[in-house]
């Protein structure tokens, strides 16, 4: 995501064609972000619309201090944290049963072994609060350290760690309570 400064000046000062260079960019990690921490596609989708609508709007007020990487992170994941607070439509199905089965051993499966483990992965992300959600997403799937994800979601350091360690025990102790054996279908 290296969008050189000049296009982000040009974006900044209302060319449509610098802002969607900016948009082509980011707009597949900001869904990414948002899917992550929304945990629904279209609902993913609404946060990325409301997350551009902000960057066209804020833009201008970008001083270089921080990457612009962090800064976008930052939008994207207040804005999907907002965003699931007040709409938390989260259905109360028993963790087990909302998995699919996993799929025997054959190389047609290859696509539904996929389907599985992102199934697997957005229900485990599900199960965690937004807030927690929003630190698994950014350290272990989008790769961020400790510093740019406090810089990102705007809290301290020791709560990014405090809220990644409970995260990751919450979802320790759900994946080692799935027993494949009983998974049902949807």
């Amino acid at each position: 995501m290296d969008i050189a400064q000049d296009i982000l000046i040009r974006a900044s000062r209302g060319e449509a064609q610098a802002f969607e260079e900016v948009y082509k960019a980011t707009s597949g990690f900001v869904y990414n972000v948002a899917l992550r921490i929304v945990n629904n596609r279209e609902d993913a989708l609404e946060v990325a619309q409301e997350v551009f609508l902000i960057v066209h709007d804020k833009l201008k007020t970008f001083r270089f201090e921080s990457s612009f990487k962090t800064w976008v992170y930052r939008i994207t994941a207040n804005t999907a944290i907002n965003f699931a607070k007040k709409n938390s439509r989260l259905k109360s199905v028993p963790f087990e049963e909302s998995l699919m089965e996993p799929p025997a051993e054959n190389e047609a499966l290859t696509q539904m072994d996929q389907e599985y483990h992102n199934r697997l992965v957005e229900k485990l992300l599900g199960e965690l609060n937004c807030e927690q959600r929003a630190c698994v997403v950014l350290r272990d799937i989008q790769g961020l350290s400790y510093e740019e994800m406090a810089q990102a979601l705007n809290i301290n350091i020791n709560t990014v760690r405090s809220r990644l360690k409970r995260a990751r025990e919450k979802l320790l102790s759900l994946k080692q309570s799935v027993d494949y054996e009983k998974v049902r279908t949807f």
